[in-house]
């Protein structure tokens, strides 16, 4: 179930990074971007990284991880990942892999629409 607005702006209250709270408020502005919105409000033990193998086996074309992209494991495939954070190891091993990289501030700007988004939970 996805949370609603109110309960998304009062958890938003609580969150100190500049960062995050800006994305928060442009996801929750787009209707396509709510889950998003929703996931990023969540408390940041509940916000897990996500490996590269796990966005090896997820299908799609672009790849959102609402947190942060770890480098443990291997990628193959040319994908746009989209996350809040990525590790210095992850970058070079993307970057190696001819995966686009960008924030999800910047895809939310780009794809209003979440054409072809994929999130990981």
């Amino acid at each position: 179930m996805i949370k609603s607005k109110t309960k998304i702006e009062l958890q938003l209250e609580k969150k100190t990074n500049p960062v995050l709270v800006q994305t928060v408020v442009s996801a929750k502005k787009n209707p396509a971007w709510i889950e998003v919105a929703a996931l990023l409000t969540s408390p940041g033990s509940q916000r897990k990284g996500v490996n590269l193998s796990d966005i090896e086996r997820t299908e799609g074309e672009v790849i959102v991880v609402c947190g942060k992209v770890l480098s443990q494991g291997e990628i193959t495939k040319k994908v746009r990942v989209v996350a809040l954070r990525f590790s210095e190891n992850a970058k070079k091993k993307l970057k190696e892999a001819g995966c686009e990289m960008i924030t999800i501030m910047e895809e939310i700007k780009n794809n209003k629409d979440a054409k072809g988004v994929v999130i990981l939970k």
